[in-house]
């Protein structure tokens, strides 16, 4: 497979994921442009218009479903690039239906299994003139979005939960692990929670649209 003409994006708030997957394209023949969240990644998708775009989901500032959806209704020039949707977060079957809808060519969960990566790199490539899915209308996206989140939510509650349980059952070293974990997973609520807020004030000027 020839490399493209034009760049691949990669957008990843994670630096060390982030350089692992720069560094394996480059070693590939790629040319690589990163970004550190959705907002930087649309920026970067019109000042070098990639020709495949790898994305995270959770992150700050705008995530990797709000990207593709933006990318898909407000960036009509661009609306037809590959978009492949990584995520540790969601991962349940109506996560993948919901990504899916939205246009995403590939849903990859991680861990990153970099050799089966590099080959659906390659094949989306080769079918460049393959067509996303209709991107879903704003009020339809915000809807099921707001579902997503709230099923997030209650997923992230219940471990954090169980987080705090191990914490205080346990005693060093795995009390420390433990507590990392719990922490990691309450900032991982809180953008959560943030996102929905803002998901909610969206659908509230939609349906005032109405």
């Amino acid at each position: 497979m020839k490399n493209p003409e034009f760049p691949i994006l990669v957008i990843e708030d994670e630096p060390n994921l982030l350089e692992l997957i720069r560094l394996t394209l480059d070693y590939k023949g790629y040319q690589v442009v990163t970004a550190q969240d959705g907002e930087e990644g649309l920026d970067k998708v019109f000042d070098f218009n990639p020709a495949l775009v790898i994305t995270d989901i959770m992150m700050p500032r705008m995530d990797g479903f709000t990207f593709l959806h933006k990318l898909r209704t407000s960036a009509p020039n661009f609306a037809n690039i590959p978009v492949i949707l990584l995520t540790a977060t969601y991962v349940s079957s109506d996560d993948k239906d919901f990504a899916m809808n939205l246009g995403a060519t590939r849903f990859i969960t991680k861990p990153v299994d970099l050799s089966e990566f590099l080959l659906n790199i390659e094949d989306i490539l080769s079918r460049i003139n393959d067509l996303p899915n209709s991107p879903l209308e704003p009020l339809d996206f915000y809807k099921r979005y707001q579902d997503r989140l709230e099923a997030k939510l209650s997923e992230k509650n219940a471990q954090i939960a169980r987080f705090q349980l191990l914490t205080n059952r346990n005693g060093e070293p795995q009390n420390i692990s433990y507590q990392n974990l719990l922490n990691s997973a309450l900032t991982e609520k809180a953008n959560i929670v943030n996102e929905l807020a803002d998901v909610k004030t969206i659908l509230k000027n939609l349906s005032k649209q109405e």
